[in-house]
């Protein structure tokens, strides 16, 4: 009696059917989010284990082996034999076995022999090239196997390099390209959302799959913005601080933004200064621009400094450092220097910052955005609270005349029940009447 069991099979676009027609033994693909590369990627690893061969899956870590695992299950499913989910390792009754492991420990796969490999996100992986050649490509030796590598680029790094050798024509290596829009079942609007949203370096490396040179810097048009000279208060106009406050060696950075006219108007950077006297420079500044909003670091001792000043009568407003939220004041300040949407001041320091700020990528695929090594961010991230705070904090009527007293009497019982019932989005400036 013969048994029929069914493997799922997907559908591939015509930009996968075009890559399996022209690789070679050694393909790197580099191609845009979304564009099907897993799913190609899986498609190879299921044929070659279907056809009795094992099969070794590389990831940076097991966070991102997850969804491949998940994959290979459900598509294998039919023809496995034995599972472990601790070692991540499917055998099937062809004889074939599917093996994954994470390039974040020591040795992965030593004495394994492979006939197929498939290295995922190698992009972010680290030291990539010793791993390639140390690790991975050895397993390949007995069995004469061939392998995959694929990701989505990020800058000229270690992946480029591979992607190099099927450029130039090395024997038995290949090189593949390919944009997000290849992938037919994407809806094209939300591409050109993306375009729209995304600033045009980080658009053209995660969609357009691009190896930009230099690709880890994150500011672009800097010193096209960076013309302006300091400007005092104009009545009538809306300002607000960005702070970020001085850690050992660091230096504390103040920056004004004019909300009206979207401009840097002051910046202050100091290091080595008791905290009295940043509470003085932050208190002036406060006098000289009548600030609705200062957005502060409120990490570590940012929490103290911010209740004194609070405190104080200062408009101060915590802003908690994660990576999730630093990414996403330093991506809308690229976005708006990239678009022209914010002047900023001639200072030597601050330009130098932004220009030499960097991006990586993590392990655990996330972005880390960081200065260079020796070097100090200081006037970056006050910027990037400013324009956050210009951005998302600041009223949107028009400001009044306003003047205010830093000092803070003590209220009667009926002054603090109006000043509670005043509620979100008034001047916590306005000069009452009486």
């Amino acid at each position: 009696m013969t048994t029929t069991l069914d493997v799922l099979v997907p559908v591939l676009h015509p930009g996968q059917i075009r890559i399996l027609a022209e690789r070679r033994r050694f393909a790197v693909l580099a191609l845009g989010r979304r564009s099907g590369k897993t799913t190609l990627a899986v498609d190879l690893a299921v044929d070659a284990a279907l056809e009795g061969r094992p099969v070794g899956w590389f990831a940076p870590t097991y966070q991102l082996l997850a969804e491949a695992w998940r994959e290979l299950k459900r598509r294998l499913g039919p023809v496995v034999r034995h599972a472990s989910e601790v070692e991540h390792r499917l055998e099937l009754i062809t004889g074939g076995v599917v093996e994954c492991w994470s390039l974040d420990g020591p040795d992965p796969a030593r004495g394994r022999r492979y006939g197929r490999v498939i290295l995922d996100e190698a992009s972010i992986v680290r030291d990539l090239l010793a791993r390639w050649q140390e690790a991975i490509r050895p397993t390949l030796t007995d069995l004469a196997g061939d392998a995959l590598i694929l990701g989505t680029p990020k800058g000229r790094n270690a992946f480029w390099q591979l992607y190099q050798r099927g450029v130039r024509g090395d024997a038995d290596w290949s090189s593949h390209a390919g944009p997000t829009s290849d992938n037919p079942h994407l809806d094209p609007a939300e591409i050109e959302k993306a375009r729209r949203d995304l600033p045009d370096r980080v658009f053209r490396q995660e969609y357009l799959a691009e190896f930009i040179e230099d690709g880890s810097g994150v500011f672009r048009r800097v010193a096209e913005a960076a013309t302006l000279q300091p400007r005092e208060k104009v009545t009538g106009h809306w300002y607000v601080v960005g702070a970020d406050w001085a850690r050992e060696h660091d230096y504390t950075a103040l920056s004004v933004l004019d909300v009206t006219t979207r401009e840097q108007v002051a910046l202050e950077r100091f290091s080595q200064v008791e905290w009295a006297i940043q509470y003085g420079r932050l208190r002036a500044l406060s006098e000289r621009y009548r600030p609705v909003v200062i957005l502060a670091e409120h990490n570590s001792f940012g929490s103290p400094v911010i209740e004194h000043l609070q405190r104080q009568g200062l408009p101060v407003r915590p802003w908690t450092a994660t990576n999730a939220t630093k990414a996403a004041v330093i991506d809308a300040l690229a976005l708006a220097l990239e678009r022209g949407d914010l002047g900023l001041l001639d200072d030597e320091v601050q330009t130098g910052e932004l220009q030499a700020y960097t991006s990586e990528r993590l392990p655990s695929g996330l972005v880390r955005y960081t200065a260079p090594e020796g070097m100090h961010d200081d006037t970056v991230i006050a910027l990037a609270l400013a324009w956050e705070a210009a951005t998302s904090h600041a009223p949107t009527r028009e400001p009044e005349d306003i003047t205010f007293s830093l000092s803070q009497p003590k209220r009667t019982t009926e002054q603090e029940r109006a000043r509670r019932m005043r509620g979100p989005g008034v001047n916590p400036f306005a000069k009452k009447d009486g």
